[in-house]
């Protein structure tokens, strides 16, 4: 049987995108295991701490923390979700609370679509004066300000899921 090739501290930051000095941190923290070391007593990686270094990125890059993490590598890869019912909770949570945050975060963007589609940026204050507008503009009726209470209910093209640049 062919023994597998193992990776330098170096590698494994390469090939997880974490720095050499995160993966100590983790080691340090617990979150993963003691690294296997060479005579020299440099590091040395197998391809499940790699996985395991991934699904730690993966995770941390949805805002979960750290010791909310730390319950999910204690499952192998090949066990059955079923088993935990517990940890599909949490993830189904923390599933729901992104959802939340990239609705919110798309009605800031179809918001910022739609000022630089206007072409006008500080639109939020009704000028009463009108002496500072250009003549041409002075008999255009005023545009409709939008509350931030219309702003969450934008038009169909952020709940169908199209661009606003799509819909033009």
């Amino acid at each position: 049987m062919k023994e597998e090739q193992p990776f330098t501290i170096k590698q494994t930051a390469e090939l997880t995108g974490i720095t050499e000095d995160t993966i100590r941190y983790y080691e340090k923290i617990a979150l993963l295991p003691r690294a296997e070391r060479k005579d020299n007593g440099h590091r040395i990686y197998r391809r499940e701490d790699i996985q395991t270094i991934r699904l730690i990125a993966c995770l941390k890059k949805t805002g979960m923390p750290l010791e909310e993490i730390r319950p999910f590598l204690a499952v192998t890869a090949d066990t059955d979700p079923a088993e935990y019912p517990e940890l599909v909770e949490r993830l189904r949570s923390h599933r729901e609370q992104m959802v939340s945050q990239i609705a919110s975060l798309q009605q800031v963007v179809d918001f910022i679509d739609m000022k630089l589609e206007e072409g006008r940026y500080r639109q939020d204050c009704p000028d009463e004066d009108l002496g500072g507008l250009p003549e041409k503009r002075r008999g255009e009726p005023k545009p409709k300000l939008v509350s931030p209470v219309e702003m969450s209910y934008f038009t169909g093209s952020a709940k169908a899921g199209k661009s606003p640049a799509s819909v033009r």
